[in-house]
């Protein structure tokens, strides 16, 4: 204590502070922090809102998870849609299958900007006959590139009996190392959640009900009431 204060007494301790507006003893780095390595982010104030900031993700008022196991694929969300600090609906649809119902999509964001990116990803599975793993790539890409793309505020999860992907307006194309994906406000809780049940007896679709059940007593932008959909996994690809 002795050694700090007298520190603090020295001139040239004194002449720094002076030029400063921090408290004495707070370290003020001279450029912004970026946790995940990005130029720019989201973050939310005091009701939810989504805020302008440096190097944090983009995370949305909602849970929606996907699990594969023991050759299942369960995918779940929430129904509660949020205007600031008020419930404005509380069953929203947010899980739903696309093209010849081989694949299913849950959705994160502003409901207009993800059907929008829906119907792009549908026209994406016709011009490459169906493979997700490409079409998704190339509508990360349009998402990234396309001038008016850019602005549509949303985060998708895609998956069919092969394979589980997340993407992102980042131009992210992420497929999970361990079955277990989830998206939005929530995600933190039930991706936890998931992983830590992944070892038990339980099926792919009551991993992702207890996960959701968590997520929804934890997040205050994710409810109970859930969409669900299942699918059967091919046989090579089970995890």
């Amino acid at each position: 204590m002795l050694a700090a204060l007298s520190a603090a007494a020295h001139p040239a301790f004194r002449r720094a502070a002076a030029k400063s507006t921090a408290p004495l003893g707070v370290c003020v780095p001279s450029q912004p922090f970026h946790a995940y390595g990005g130029s720019g982010g989201h973050f939310y104030g005091s009701h939810g809102e989504e805020q302008q900031g440096h190097g944090m993700p983009t995370r949305y008022s909602t849970t929606i998870l996907s699990v594969r196991k023991d050759g299942k694929l369960a995918v779940i969300g929430d129904g509660q849609m949020t205007a600031g600090n008020m419930v404005v609906k509380p069953n929203a649809r947010k899980v739903r299958r696309i093209g010849d119902n081989s694949v299913i999509v849950g959705f994160a964001g502003a409901t207009a900007d993800a059907l929008a990116l829906l119907e792009r990803l549908e026209s994406k599975l016709e011009a490459y006959s169906g493979q997700l793993p490409r079409a998704c790539v190339e509508l990360a890409k349009d998402w990234r590139t396309e001038k008016y793309m850019r602005r549509l505020e949303a985060a998708l999860i895609v998956a069919n009996a092969d394979v589980t992907l997340e993407v992102t307006g980042n131009g992210d194309v992420l497929e999970p190392a361990d079955g277990v994906l989830a998206i939005g406000s929530g995600s933190p809780f039930a991706t936890a959640a998931a992983r830590a049940l992944m070892h038990t007896d339980f099926s792919a679709m009551e991993i992702a009900e207890r996960a959701m059940t968590i997520a929804g007593d934890m997040c205050i932008y994710t409810n109970h009431n859930w969409v669900k959909d299942e699918m059967e996994l091919n046989k090579t690809n089970s995890e």
